[in-house]
């Protein structure tokens, strides 16, 4: 086999230049510290980095939306700890409305308080984030949740959902609470409702507020069940005074009543009454004054919120048929129309049209076991929104608001009017209190997802180090052997370059 002179160079120079890229290829590994230049520097530890590359991203990602999450939530507590000190200033302020010897003018005063905390905690549960979004509408950040109706009560119109964040793979974490389950699931003490029945021979002498629930689990699986009662006042042969209760003319409660005692109460299957005396001028026979006197209890009747465009109004709102109230009537409510003759009724929110009866002599609709009475003079389409304010619970909102409406009322030298206040103050502190246990549940939620959060950022920290760590095993250079091989691949260039310098000289005219 013969070698021409060119191959022989030709040879030589793509043998210099391999080993010049691998020594320029050694130097920048060196320079740079990475080992990995191209994906063909090693396939398999290229394809690992790019999965490394991508899970750092995703880590990146979790750990903004840990902290995002923490702001959030942050700050929903700060607002949600300026109601409860907003809350505990109206408790107290009905603690002091009960003094017995304020007149209409303190009560006005405190009312007045109670209008600019009522404003204050309307706008807490209509507070908005940085990015103009409503804290408390649930998934529907961009709904004001609490609008005031045109009756003076407030209604929520959010949904029962929450906005939520990934904070790791397959974990999604809630960063707002809805108004829903923050305010408008407080327990309201007020489900019960009483009146008069018959009166002692001499008139009316007792009187029976509306009830409290005292103890829910007896009210929801014993009071509820026999509702309507009768309560039946009578004297004893020994002269004291005893009560009967009876539900379907059947007796299922019993016992003796002290007027002389100071508020005087009875306790009935999770409620409690209060059992008031009002005798007149010299009389003292409470026997025979109260004897025959009786009331009927029940579940307080349902309530409707109703806000309008109209001149006219809804002036009474009566539920007259329960079964098709509570299996037809929409839970979003409806929209009820006057299209110039007369009322149509709307579902919501799908505002489809569903059966209603117009009655035009009496100007009253019924829709869904619901009876609407009307008043003052529509225009054509003219719209009412009504929605079904349950017994069940009570927003704090309307709690206080209820109470400012009492407390602004006159009551001096009006019958029965100490005893209105009386009632409307202990049930507000009952339904405050109520609101203030669901807050500060609220806040224990969020403190258990700040609790997680907290974990969660110690765990996605451990996965960043980790990831990092085997990044570096796998992209980085290992000096000491780099350095090794770059020496080694320089002495054998200059061998390669010396060798060829002695090869190139080599001819036959050398040997002549």
């Amino acid at each position: 086999m013969r070698l021409s002179t060119n191959q022989m160079f030709n040879a030589n120079v793509n043998g210099y230049q391999k080993g010049y890229s691998a020594l320029v290829k050694t130097q920048e590994q060196i320079t740079s510290g990475n080992r990995i230049q191209t994906p063909a520097d090693d396939p398999i530890g290229s394809a690992r980095l790019l999965q490394l590359e991508q899970q750092s991203a995703l880590l990146s990602q979790y750990k903004s939306n840990l902290t995002d999450a923490t702001n959030s939530l942050t700050q929903e507590e700060s607002i949600l700890s300026s109601m409860i000190n907003i809350s505990q200033r109206a408790r107290e302020l009905a603690g002091h409305a009960g003094n017995g010897a304020y007149n209409d003018q303190n009560r006005s005063a405190i009312a007045a308080e109670l209008k600019q905390i009522e404003a204050e905690l309307f706008g807490l549960m209509n507070s908005k984030n940085a990015s103009g979004e409503y804290w408390f509408s649930g998934s529907q950040s961009g709904i004001q949740p609490y609008v005031l109706n045109s009756d003076g009560t407030y209604s929520y119109q959010g949904d029962q959902g929450q906005q939520n964040l990934q904070v790791a793979t397959g974990l999604q974490i809630s960063i707002n609470d809805s108004g829903y389950s923050a305010f408008e699931t407080a327990r309201n003490v007020s489900r019960t409702a009483s009146s008069l029945d018959t009166v002692g021979a001499s008139g009316q002498r007792m009187y029976l507020s509306q009830g409290t629930v005292s103890n829910q689990r007896d009210f929801d699986s014993t009071f509820r069940a026999d509702a309507p009662y009768k309560l039946e006042i009578s004297a004893n042969t020994d002269g004291s005074i005893g009560y009967t209760v009876t539900a379907a003319g059947v007796a299922v409660d019993s016992g003796s009543y002290d007027p002389n005692q100071e508020n005087p109460k009875i306790t009935f299957r999770g409620v409690e009454f209060n059992l008031d005396t009002m005798l007149k001028t010299g009389e003292s026979d409470f026997a025979a004054l109260l004897d025959g006197h009786s009331f009927d209890l029940g579940m307080a009747p349902e309530k409707f919120a109703v806000s309008s465009n109209s001149a006219a109004q809804i002036s009474a709102s009566t539920v007259v048929d329960v079964d098709a109230y509570t299996t037809g009537f929409p839970d979003g409510g409806v929209t009820l129309k006057f299209d110039g003759t007369g009322y149509q009724a709307f579902a919501q929110p799908s505002n489809v049209l569903i059966p209603s009866a117009f009655d035009g002599a009496t100007n009253t609709l019924t829709v869904a076991g619901v009876e609407f009475s009307f008043s003052g003079t529509p225009a054509a389409d003219d719209l009412f929104k009504v929605t079904a304010d349950s017994q069940e619970n009570q927003n704090l909102l309307n709690t206080i608001a209820n109470l400012r409406a009492a407390l602004e009322q006159p009551a001096d030298g009006i019958e029965g009017g100490g005893l209105r206040i009386r009632e409307a103050i202990a049930v507000a502190l009952g339904n405050i209190d109520s609101g203030m246990i669901q807050i500060e549940s609220t806040q224990a939620h969020i403190g258990a997802r700040l609790n997680s959060i907290d974990t969660l950022l110690v765990e996605n920290e451990s996965l960043s180090i980790m990831n990092d760590s085997t990044q570096s095993a796998i992209r980085d250079t290992d000096q000491f052997e780099a350095a090794s091989r770059l020496m080694l691949q320089q002495t054998k260039l200059e061998a390669a370059q010396a060798a060829f310098v002695r090869v190139s000289q080599l001819s036959l005219f050398d040997r002549l």
